[in-house]
């Protein structure tokens, strides 16, 4: 039998899910042509094909979520391996020694046999309550497939996590395990410069930047078991993106470096990427420090979450017009809700009041 497996997809990793395959049972591929495309919690990766040759089967289905070293595909044998498997098939294997059981109804082999689902199907229509007896198969020869277990789900009004939503899911519980939180909020007056057409976004990179320059422990990372933090000499910016698949974080590398307009346009096309899901891997590795401006939907102020190694996240609020006291008198300015969370194993108090308050400072510059 001739496997292709999951390789090892490096950076740790060690699974992933199949997004689609590029290929079908009885094509003839040529190697380094794609084979298929898989999604980890990092980006959508295509893996190329190993060899040339013809595919005899796949051996997964999209939607399954996979551990390295998984089966992929299965090659046809060629002419040599084919005199080999008629040989080897002339010795029937020996017969495995089993203990006594007791003796089972004859319905129920009859039953399971009338199934044919591989074992990650039966596993997952098991999480998701679904019973395989009532579905009718559209793999070959009537075989259950992952798509049709969710389609059953979703028809039960559950929604299988798929993509984006599912690693997001996994992150936010390691997070949650792992940070010990604490936030502060604040707002800064920004009535000197903003308007309906207002780079908000860069304006808030730059004091975003100019926190980390006045704090630089926020822009750190925390390892928990070696008790150390690193804190890091440039700012890649995580960037929360909202999708309809679930949330994904592009990073922004130095953001702290080069002009306005360089920034813009790096920032441009690294949202126009994320929307078309065609981010480079190494554009979801390694943020320093988070921001996330969800003002721009709703929300003042919140609670948001820190992703490890990460000790920090900057959330941006629903910019509007407030009474406040300005020059000595009441004034309606435009005030931005501004929160920081940051792990307070690595992070002190002073520190992120320090960091909010340059942030504060920055955002309040006229220019």
């Amino acid at each position: 039998m001739n496997l292709f497996r999951l390789p090892d997809l490096g950076e740790g990793l060690q699974e992933a899910e199949i997004v689609a395959w590029h290929v079908a049972a009885g094509d003839r591929v040529v190697a380094d042509q794609p084979l298929l495309s898989v999604e980890t919690d990092k980006a959508v990766v295509e893996i190329p094909c190993p060899q040339s040759g013809r595919i005899e089967r796949l051996c997964a289905d999209v939607g399954e979520l996979l551990p390295v070293g998984a089966p992929l595909v299965e090659f046809a044998a060629d002419a040599a391996d084919d005199d080999a498997d008629s040989l080897v098939s002339e010795l029937p294997p020996a017969p495995a020694a089993t203990p006594p059981t007791e003796p089972k109804p004859a319905a129920a082999p009859e039953a399971a046999a009338a199934i044919r689902a591989a074992p990650a199907v039966r596993a997952r229509a098991g999480k998701l309550g679904i019973e395989l007896t009532g579905l009718s198969g559209t793999g070959p020869d009537g075989a259950i497939t992952m798509a049709d277990v969710d389609a059953a789900a979703v028809d039960t009004g559950v929604e299988p996590l798929h993509g984006p939503r599912r690693w997001m899911a996994r992150a936010m519980a390691r997070a949650h395990a792992e940070v010990v939180p604490a936030t502060v909020t604040d707002e800064a007056d920004v009535d000197a410069w903003w308007a309906p057409d207002a780079a908000v976004s860069l304006r808030l990179i730059r004091a975003l930047c100019a926190g980390c320059r006045a704090e630089p422990a926020l822009n750190a990372w925390f390892d928990a078991a070696g008790e150390n933090r690193r804190l890091h000499q440039r700012v890649d910016l995580g960037i929360a993106v909202d999708l309809p698949q679930g949330l994904i974080v592009p990073v922004l590398r130095a953001a702290d470096r080069g002009g306005a307009e360089d920034l813009a346009g790096r920032l441009a096309a690294l949202l126009q990427q994320a929307a078309a899901r065609t981010l480079a891997r190494n554009d979801m590795r390694d943020p320093t420090i988070t921001l996330s401006n969800f003002g721009t939907l709703a929300g003042r102020h919140a609670a948001l979450v820190v992703l490890p190694p990460q000790v920090a996240i900057v959330g941006a609020g629903r910019a509007g017009p407030q009474v406040r006291a300005h020059d000595g008198a009441p004034a309606v300015r435009v005030m931005l809700p501004l929160s920081l969370t940051f792990d307070h194993r690595a992070v002190t108090g002073g520190e992120a009041a320090r960091f909010l308050a340059a942030m504060i400072a920055d955002l309040e510059r006229a220019e």
